[in-house]
């Protein structure tokens, strides 16, 4: 049963962590706005960035199996009480809060502040003012800082989950030799 455990958790670690991994760290490149005046080749393209933030959501529920596999792979290994298990569920927590609090969240706003453009160069949808917004949003240089700022939570949050698979391959102190 350990072996079928652990190996559901692996599997659900790789096809839905591995996924959000990958789909937020490119989204900020894709809703980052290019700067005024710059008529050189960005990536700006919302309707990609839609797909992404779609992918993280969807694989956000999926990646509940992961600690729940998780939890129940340890149960049955009887290592809930090591420390580098221990430390995985912190950070498992901290990572996924982060998810849930910063990351999509902040994906949505780049998404609500960007639903008003029309295609880069158009003008379309934008005010008179120029910010390609409309009262009370956000001008492209605060656009442009958000997507910088979620670059690097999704940075952060990536790098947890980074630990976490190195806790599980290295596992400190452990005496299971599984």
């Amino acid at each position: 049963m350990t072996k079928l455990l652990l190996s559901l958790h692996v599997l659900a670690s790789i096809l839905a962590v591995g996924p959000i991994t990958v789909a937020a760290s490119m989204f900020p490149r894709y809703a980052k706005p290019p700067a005024p005046g710059d008529d050189g080749p960005h990536d700006h393209d919302l309707r990609t960035a839609a797909f992404l933030h779609k992918i993280c959501r969807g694989y956000a529920v999926v990646g509940i199996a992961v600690p729940v596999l998780g939890l129940a792979t340890g149960a049955q290994m009887g290592v809930l009480g090591d420390a580098w298990l221990m430390a995985s569920i912190v950070l498992t927590t901290i990572a996924a809060a982060l998810l849930m609090s910063m990351v999509l969240p902040g994906q949505r706003e780049l998404l609500d502040e960007g639903a008003g453009e029309g295609p880069v160069g158009t003008g379309a949808g934008e005010d008179l003012a120029g910010t390609g917004a409309g009262p009370g949003a956000l001008t492209v240089a605060e656009r442009r800082s958000a997507a910088a700022r979620l670059a690097m939570t999704t940075g952060m949050f990536n790098l947890l989950w980074a630990t976490v698979v190195v806790l599980m391959i290295v596992r400190p102190g452990s005496t299971t030799g599984a």
